[in-house]
């Protein structure tokens, strides 16, 4: 822009910084209108190493302790009374407590200092709005502050399993020290911890209820953690407020469930102070997560999935389509946490157990994948959704195209929505296990549920 004769060049550089700030605002009109809506958050970031042992961590080492033989012996062969349910009237409010025991956290023999924990039993609503009951565990870190401004994360990790005594509240306080879930767990847990957040996360049922477990039933299982917040919040000796901010926080498995809570929260409990939700690696199609996962090193969780489907689902009637091996198996799985047994039958075509059929195509099962999928209602509150970006992995079981759309279908409902998607490569695997491994388990989107509770 060249200056005419006479004129100031002072009046030129206005008009040439006015020229600018109008072409950004447009670039960046474009960039939203690509995106959908305005982060909600900042972006992701893998951890380092010393935000996952932060102080807080540290400190339970140094205050913790070993168990004795006994401590570890008792929860592993015994059953525990605090798992009798009470009879229901029928007319209790979702999310009543009906029980709170203080507990020792325990995993693998270690009982770690500066941490309090609750086992709760607490009313909640199946899929057809009848009474019934679930049990979880609530976890507040001892670390000087005041439980009564703590923020609080409804955390449902990994936990597939259709067994009895294979769940949260058990994994936590020594019964099953080696599941895969619980493992997956420690470094997310960690960074909550280090940031002082109250952790509740429920058993998407009674852990102890011997009959298989509905724990894929995701409606359910987004009752359970919304109704395990209200039930910590009535924890008195907890001391949390009603008002505290919550993240709901959901991973494979139990990203089904946190997904809707996140879509019924408004509806099924607007009174919890829900700042944003995250969701990875959830099945939003399960039809298409079985159809995916046939005959991949998932397998066997696919197999799971309708064993987990089955219980809140009485109509599936599984056994009749089962093949004698498939009705063997079967019966394991019902009985069996998820690890070992879930992993015992990577690359099984699932039509050998179907009796020759797909069990993504038995036209017995599609009513139950439709109520199963996600999508139907907008989250209130903002989501961050982080699965992995493309079908590029061993571990991409959920097709990546199912994120995306479940990413555009909440923008559509008005969500805001951060779609911030994982690199699950082979090539990441190979030369950078460690943010492979932190971001599969969930530990890069810690930032943004922290600017998310501090909002």
């Amino acid at each position: 822009m060249i200056p005419k004769p006479g004129e100031p060049v002072r009046s030129v550089l206005r008009s040439a910084l006015a020229v600018v700030v109008v072409l950004c605002a447009v670039a960046a009109a474009a960039v939203t209108s690509v995106a959908g809506v305005a982060h909600a958050g900042p972006p992701n970031r893998t951890p380092q190493l010393a935000e996952v042992f932060n102080g807080y961590v540290i400190g339970t080492f140094t205050s913790g302790r070993l168990a004795s033989p006994q401590e570890i012996f008792t929860p592993l062969v015994s059953d525990d009374p605090f798992y009798v349910e009470p009879r229901l009237r029928g007319d209790e409010r979702p999310g009543t407590l009906l029980k709170a025991k203080k507990v020792d956290v325990q995993f693998t023999g270690f009982r770690p200092g500066n941490l309090d924990a609750y086992a709760l039993m607490y009313v909640t609503r199946g899929l057809h709005d009848e009474a019934d009951i679930s049990t979880g565990i609530l976890m507040v870190p001892r670390d000087g502050r005041d439980n009564a401004d703590r923020p609080i994360v409804g955390y449902q990790f990994a936990n597939d399993s259709v067994g009895a005594y294979c769940h949260p509240s058990t994994m936590w306080t020594g019964r099953d020290p080696l599941d895969g879930a619980s493992w997956s767990a420690l470094g997310p847990l960690a960074q909550m911890f280090g940031k002082g957040y109250a952790v509740l996360i429920s058993d998407v049922g009674n852990n102890a209820d011997p009959d298989p477990h509905g724990v894929f039933a995701g409606k359910f299982g987004g009752n359970t953690l919304l109704d395990g917040l209200r039930a910590a919040i009535a924890t008195s000796p907890a001391g949390l407020s009603a008002s505290a901010p919550i993240a709901l926080f959901g991973v494979a498995g139990g990203g089904v469930g946190a997904a809707f809570a996140a879509e019924n929260a408004d509806r099924y409990a607007p009174e919890l102070n829900i700042r944003g939700s995250i969701l990875e690696g959830m099945a939003v199609n399960q039809r298409n997560f079985i159809r995916a996962s046939d005959g991949s090193i998932g397998s066997g969780f696919a197999f799971a999935t309708l064993l987990g489907l089955e219980p809140r689902y009485p109509e599936m009637r599984i056994d009749e389509k089962l093949s004698p091996a498939g009705k063997a198996l079967a019966d394991v799985f019902r009985t069996q946490c998820q690890t070992p047994a879930y992993f015992g039958t990577p690359f099984l075509p699932l039509s050998v157990l179907f009796n020759g059929r797909n069990p993504a195509d038995i036209p017995e099962f599609q009513h139950v994948y439709r109520d199963n999928q996600l999508g139907t209602r907008a989250p209130k509150a903002p989501v961050l959704i982080a699965s992995c970006a493309r079908d590029d992995s061993f571990m991409s079981l959920v097709p990546a195209a199912d994120a995306r759309a479940l990413a555009a279908t909440y923008r559509r409902g008005g969500t805001r929505v951060d779609y911030q998607p994982t690199d699950c490569s082979m090539l990441t695997f190979l030369t950078n296990m460690y943010r492979w491994g932190t971001d599969l388990f969930g530990m890069q989107t810690i930032d943004w549920m922290s600017a998310r509770l501090n909002d």
